[in-house]
Formats: C-alpha cells, structure tokens, sequence
C-alpha cells in the first residue's frame, strides 16, 4: 500500500546528488621540458628507455618540476627494480599508477587521449546533434 514506510530524505541530506561537493581550486603554472636521468647512478637500459618513454607522452607536455621531480624518484625506484630488488615492485605500480600509466589507471584519472582526427569527430558529432528535446517524443496513444 502506498504511503508506508519512511519519509523521504531532505534534499539537502541526500548522500547522492551526482554532483561533486567539494570546491575546485585553478592554479595556473608553467610547464617545464622533461630533464635529464641524475649523473652519478648506473641506470638499466629499461629505466631509460622508461624515462625516455615519459617524454613522449601527451601528458609530459604539462608536467611541472614537481612532478618531474616526483617521476625522476620513481625512475630510482624502477632502476632497483630493474636490477633486480622486487621488494619495491608495488610502490613503482602505485607511483606509475598516479601519472595515467595503464587504461584502467586513466580511466580512474579521467584521462582520455585521442588523436587528433578523434577530437574532430566528437566535437563534430556532438555540435550537429539534436538535443535531448528533439531526441525524446512524447508517448503516442493508441
């Protein structure tokens, strides 16, 4: 029977309103190019091959010296681990993890890369379709 049960929740209680609570902060900084490995350390080939990888993504175009700096401590992690020290394996996955290494860590990020005829298309599709009005009819009787 309708009506039993309890009442419903203020909006202002709600848990969920698919909508983020907390406030955003816009900082604006200025990218720095990709350094060089540290002299003085006897890199593996795989750590630099691995750091030369970095440089070449699309993210390392906005990458701070902070994280560079973060990402060089990570390659002294992944140069012991290329050496043969697996103890520090999974604090390598969870560093990797932070900078969108895998698909599953970018979706979590909310990273999408797409080439550029990709970005055209999507802006192309979303620009000629029809609205949420044209696209949902009213039901028909009868």
């Amino acid at each position: 029977m309708p009506g039993t049960g309890p009442l419903r929740k203020l909006d202002d209680q709600r848990a969920r309103r698919n909508k983020d609570n907390i406030a955003t902060t816009t900082l604006y900084r200025t990218p720095t190019p990709q350094p060089d490995l540290p002299a003085g350390v006897d890199w593996h080939v795989q750590t630099i091959l691995w750091w030369h990888m970095w440089g070449q993504t699309e993210l390392a175009d906005e990458f701070t010296d902070a994280e560079w700096s973060y990402l060089i401590d990570t390659a002294l992690i992944h140069n012991e681990f290329w050496n043969g020290d697996m103890k520090c394996a999974s604090e390598l996955r969870l560093r990797a993890a932070k900078f969108g290494v895998t698909p599953e860590d970018r979706h979590r990020l909310r990273i999408v890369v797409l080439t550029a005829q990709e970005g055209e298309e999507k802006a192309e599709s979303r620009a000629n379709a029809p609205s949420s009005r044209g696209r949902y009819q009213p039901p028909k009787a009868g």
